[in-house]
């Protein structure tokens, strides 16, 4: 081991995976600035900018908006400690590793977790969804908008109004979906939204933004059971964040700074733009990839934008072709696992990494790779998705 230590320096990577994608330059340019403490006007006053961009981002009024300290899993935690009661009834739409770990935080509150198991790759149906909800007559109910594990998307509209219905709340998960697809939370009519910040927003991984719904605040208040997690109480984090500013936790000042300006930056770029910049780069690799000969595994209706599922050619493995990309591009894509492994990559355009170059990049090394292994593709992916670009 060596006795001096200089510093740091991480080799150069470009991620295009699931997730943690490209930080932009001014998100780094804000965590440099110097810090304040926690209780500092300053450091609410950036919390009062991050609540309204967020409900901005999300499409939403809520008055109940802030950032979790923790990533987006302890997003997930949150919103489950909070909501989901023991002995309560917890109705989760299966179609992906995600809806399987919210349903794992749900059995370990104690509640009675029913899946409604779907198909890994293909998107909820409204019908399904409809008749599940009324038939069990569920407490909460909980779903996940885009499955990064499939790239499927997962309309919520159906969910959300059959649950209130039978007076349920909804909890949505929106960490891949937060600042690239539409949520329009309000409209749609989710209770309880959670995120993380290393996708969609152009952060490192590091916050978990929330937010509740004037229906998940009455119910929030009317609790008469204490939280079993109390660094994840939102009562108890609403009286730091909103309330008398009483001391919760020492929160990660920095990173509430490239929160705050990755938001920004969307703000400047406005919604429609942004949707509309991940929509084309998304097609566009879609095109791209089958002209690779590697079919999507989602149909384009249901397809993700932030996130596309290529299927791999017979006989070629997803290991070789993720390390020849790394040696010889530092391009990092991810394969897919349960059900999924070795017939998948999970190719991550999103936030910053959606752009036009990175999309005929990761094509080109794609192909590159593939001849490597043998593997002679059909067409040029970079031509097809040229063509549309």
């Amino acid at each position: 081991m060596s006795s001096t230590y200089p510093p740091l320096t991480p080799p150069k990577r470009l991620l295009l995976g699931p997730g943690p994608s490209p930080v932009a330059p001014r998100v780094y340019e804000a965590m440099s600035k110097p810090i304040v403490g926690h209780l500092d006007p300053f450091f609410f006053q950036v919390n009062q900018e991050i609540h309204a961009l967020l409900n901005y981002v999300w499409g939403t009024q809520n008055t109940f908006t802030m950032a979790i300290s923790g990533t987006g899993s302890a997003g997930m935690e949150t919103a489950v400690c909070n909501f989901v009661e023991p002995d309560s009834k917890f109705l989760v739409f299966a179609n992906g590793f995600f809806s399987d770990r919210i349903s794992e935080m749900g059995k370990r509150q104690g509640a009675t977790v029913i899946r409604v198991e779907g198909t890994w790759g293909e998107s909820i149906s409204p019908d399904a969804a409809r008749e599940a909800i009324l038939r069990e007559r569920p407490t909460v109910v909980g779903y996940v908008t885009a499955e990064t594990s499939t790239g499927a998307w997962n309309p919520g509209k159906a969910i959300c109004e059959a649950a209130h219905e039978v007076g349920a709340l909804v909890l949505a998960d929106c960490v891949t979906s937060l600042g690239t697809m539409p949520i329009n939370l309000d409209e749609t009519g989710i209770d309880v939204a959670f995120s993380c910040t290393q996708k969609g927003l152009s952060c490192p991984p590091g916050l978990s933004p929330i937010t509740v719904s004037p229906r998940g605040v009455d119910y929030l208040k009317s609790k008469t059971t204490v939280n079993r997690s109390w660094y994840f109480d939102l009562k108890l984090l609403l009286e730091y964040y909103e309330g008398s500013h009483r001391y919760h936790h020492t929160a990660p000042i920095s990173m509430f700074y490239a929160l705050r300006e990755g938001l920004a930056l969307i703000h400047e770029e406005g919604l429609e733009n942004r949707f509309a910049r991940h929509k084309r780069n998304s097609e566009a690799f879609a095109a791209g990839a089958e002209a690779l000969g590697m079919p999507m595994l989602v149909a384009a209706e249901n397809r993700l934008w932030p996130l596309q599922t290529p299927q791999i050619p017979a006989g070629i493995s997803d290991v070789a072709i993720r390390k020849r990309m790394m040696d010889a591009t530092g391009i990092e894509i991810l394969g897919g696992f349960g059900p999924l492994a070795g017939k998948i990559f999970r190719v991550g355009l999103m936030g910053e990494g959606s752009k036009r170059e990175n999309v005929l990049l990761v094509l080109d090394a794609l192909e590159v790779a593939l001849r490597a292994e043998g593997y002679a593709p059909p067409a040029s992916g970079v031509a097809a998705a040229a063509a549309l670009l």
